[in-house]
């Protein structure tokens, strides 16, 4: 979806304080394009917005707040007419065992991954529809499709996001708007630092299976290069034809592979099993 004038295209994208969107917001302000950029504290960002005056505008923005994201909504079509893309990157890892998680530690990851991702969905899309354009790509992750030991509910979100985007691709296609599905593999970024919480309760049964990944020491020595992804990412939108799901990194190609490659090798050997559940003609 290229244009003569990229200025007149707007992004927005959330939590862009570090890490990915960070380098997004960076990249896409670099390729010329206009951007809405968010974080929940906008001195995070001032800086970023600061180089690029005539096409940046920072903003304050807690995703799980509706009432800011319609104030950033409104701010951003005031200044620039429309949203025309919207990265819905903001989002945080949690790691602990199923059982030991208490209800407010799953709400609030909840509440955050998934549902202020649906909230930038619902408030985006009005806008979209009238003007019978836009692209929105929805941050997943490889977590999204197979559920790492410890990170349940991180995958849980993510798996939540997949099947939303699966549906919604179907129902705005025909409006002109289009869905992308992104799978990070790890990248280095902070999200196995700042960006990651763990369980307040342990469990000390789950120590062999869990332990290990609450305290695994990936930050900093992660394959993925940030400013790489956020710049397919840009490629990608100038496409014509946009893939639903698009895998990021060498990690993620082989772990979702291999994964497809077992669940398929499941399927047939159940196959007979599962057949019978039919009703005799």
């Amino acid at each position: 979806m290229k244009s003569d004038n990229k200025k007149n295209i707007t992004w927005l994208i959330t939590g862009c304080s570090t890490g990915l969107g960070s380098s997004i917001a960076q990249e896409v302000l670099k390729s010329g394009y206009s951007a809405v950029i968010t974080s929940r504290n906008v001195k995070d960002i001032q800086d970023i917005a600061d180089a690029y005056p005539d096409t940046a505008l920072a903003l304050s923005l807690d995703v799980s707040d509706r009432g800011q994201i319609d104030d950033v909504i409104k701010r951003a079509e005031a200044k620039f007419t429309s949203i025309d893309v919207l990265i819905n990157n903001a989002g945080y890892g949690f790691r602990g065992a199923v059982e030991e998680a208490s209800e407010e530690e799953m709400r609030k990851i909840f509440d955050t991954n998934f549902f202020g991702t649906v909230s930038m969905i619902q408030a985006v899309l009005p806008g979209m529809r009238k003007n019978k354009s836009g692209t929105i790509m929805n941050l997943s992750s490889i977590g999204g499709r197979f559920g790492p030991v410890g990170s349940g509910y991180y995958s849980a979100t993510k798996f939540a996001i997949e099947g939303l985007s699966d549906a919604l691709r179907k129902e705005v296609d025909s409006l002109g708007i289009r869905i992308v599905l992104v799978e990070p593999g790890a990248f280095r970024t902070d999200f196995g630092g700042r960006s990651l919480n763990t369980s307040k309760k342990i469990i000390a049964d789950y120590e062999p299976t869990v332990g290990p990944r609450r305290t695994e020491p990936s930050n900093g020595k992660q394959p993925g290069e940030p400013k790489k992804a956020a710049k397919v990412l840009i490629k990608t939108f100038e496409e014509a034809n946009l893939p639903f799901r698009l895998l990021l990194g060498t990690d993620a190609i082989k772990i979702i592979r291999d994964e497809l490659d077992a669940q398929y090798k499941e399927l047939e050997a159940w196959e007979k099993v599962s057949i019978t559940t039919n009703f005799e003609d």
